[in-house]
């Protein structure tokens, strides 16, 4: 059974920066399309970055320049680097896959297959 795990999420300074992981127990994500999508207190999901199979990125405008998402050398698991935390960015993060083996595109819309329980980042002065 496929399932994902995301952790790093903690309480943050403006200005700091966090590394989430997100990893697939068993699995290889090699063919997988993954995404991180955030909800804010009070606010809908939002799509915030993804990958495609062949290593292309989106993010959101809110996040450019600041977040990088990257697959990890362990083929199971994903990564969001978060820089210069702002309290905008305090949500629940969630990673989730979808098979896409042959688009070198991602999207940042919800339509994913699996999704992981979620880790809170806060950040707060």
């Amino acid at each position: 059974q496929l399932f994902l795990v995301e952790s790093g999420g903690g309480l943050m300074q403006p200005g700091e920066s966090l590394r989430l992981s997100c990893v697939a127990p068993g699995q290889i994500l090699d063919s997988y399309m993954i995404g991180w999508f955030r909800r804010a207190p009070g606010k809908e999901r939002e799509g915030v970055s993804c990958i495609s199979v062949t290593g292309g990125t989106n993010y959101a405008e809110p996040v450019k320049g600041r977040f990088r998402i990257s697959r990890g050398n362990a083929k199971n698991t994903v990564y969001l680097q978060m820089n210069d935390l702002k309290p905008d960015d305090t949500a629940v993060f969630y990673c989730a896959i979808k098979w896409n083996p042959r688009s070198p595109i991602c999207s940042m819309q919800p339509s994913y297959a699996y999704w992981g329980q979620g880790t809170q980042v806060t950040v707060s002065s």
